[in-house]
């Protein structure tokens, strides 16, 4: 479904709250089909977005670490995604 969300285990340095957020956001996206919540949506989408938010660093933290960081994210993608991060705050 979402093939398109960073892998945020393994990287090194490791992922960041805001890119552990900005996942969090993503799917809750993608699994809501609201890309850009109404003021009557606004509470329940946000409270989602902390949830899994949460969730994923539960997740992180509970699995052992990796041996290698994944194929698919390399290094240099990730100041990218900190400056669309950046530039949308």
């Amino acid at each position: 479904m979402c093939r398109n969300i960073t892998e945020l285990r393994g990287l090194e340095p490791a992922a960041t709250d805001e890119e552990i957020e900005a996942a969090a956001r993503q799917y809750v996206r993608k699994v809501s089909g609201v890309r850009h919540p109404s003021a009557a949506n606004v509470e329940a989408f946000e409270e989602a977005v902390r949830k899994v938010t949460e969730a994923t660093h539960v997740l992180l933290d509970a699995l052992p670490e990796r041996r290698q960081p994944p194929k698919t994210v390399p290094p240099l993608r990730r100041p990218e995604v900190r400056a669309r991060i950046a530039a949308r705050g």
